[in-house]
């Protein structure tokens, strides 16, 4: 069975309600992302970091897949499919695809600020003196600016491992993250579907590239019906 990584950003999820970073001028739901997203934000002032992160669960619990994360489901019928997300809901998760690898940590979840190791389910809000197993206080699971990314390997992985490359909904302007597709064989078809597509050199003069300006909730659907039809056409020939 071939193999599909695919690498979904911001605008894999925009479609459904959640915001982006991009053209805000550094700026989320008015806060500098360095206040809500580093090391040094959740030290200065780590209740307006788990009050802007309760806010964003409460958002993500109201919206729903887009057609973009329902058409990669069905991807699977005929392919190994693997995606790996910038994104840190869960989107890909309820529209059923079973292999995600989440970059940037996952919203619904909590870790121990003291045992990384120590991480929980948590839907709801997450507040000062919520702590681990071994008392010391949770704070969102998410990989913040400035922080290791530490599924890094596993996707470069998957990327040299793939027949086929999908990327969505991201500038590919964006280290380490943007750097990925770099690890794609020269055979491996790449395809980019973003309204706004910006070729990196990751990606400038790399054969088998095809580019679709397009959102993911059209782009995708089109894309994976003609993957779709090519492999029962390659099967019944």
């Amino acid at each position: 069975m071939r193999k599909i990584v695919v690498l979904t950003g911001a605008g894999m999820s925009a479609e459904s309600g959640i915001n982006t970073f991009r053209g805000a001028g550094g700026l989320w739901e008015g806060h500098d992302v360095m206040e809500v997203a580093s090391p040094e934000g959740w030290d200065a002032n780590r209740e307006l970091v788990l009050d802007f992160y309760n806010q964003r669960r409460r958002q993500l619990l109201d919206v729903r897949p887009n057609p973009g994360h329902v058409a990669l489901k069905l991807l699977e019928a005929k392919f190994e499919v693997h995606i790996v997300t910038q994104n840190v809901d869960d989107l890909h998760e309820r529209a059923g695809s079973a292999n995600i690898l989440h970059l940037h940590g996952e919203l619904l979840k909590a870790r121990s600020t003291e045992y990384p190791e120590l991480t929980y389910h948590w839907p709801g809000d997450l507040n000062p003196g919520d702590l681990c197993d071994r008392g010391a206080q949770l704070r969102p699971d998410i990989v913040w600016f400035g922080e290791a990314v530490p599924a890094l390997e596993r996707a470069a992985v998957l990327v040299y491992d793939a027949d086929i490359a999908i990327i969505i909904g991201t500038s590919m302007q964006v280290y380490p993250a943007a750097g990925l597709i770099g690890y794609a064989q020269q055979d491996c078809d790449v395809y980019y579907i973003d309204p706004q597509p910006s070729v990196n050199h990751e990606l400038t003069n790399r054969p088998g590239l095809t580019i679709i300006p397009e959102n993911a909730g059209t782009g995708v659907p089109e894309l994976v019906s003609k993957l779709l039809d090519d492999a029962y056409t390659r099967g019944n020939s």
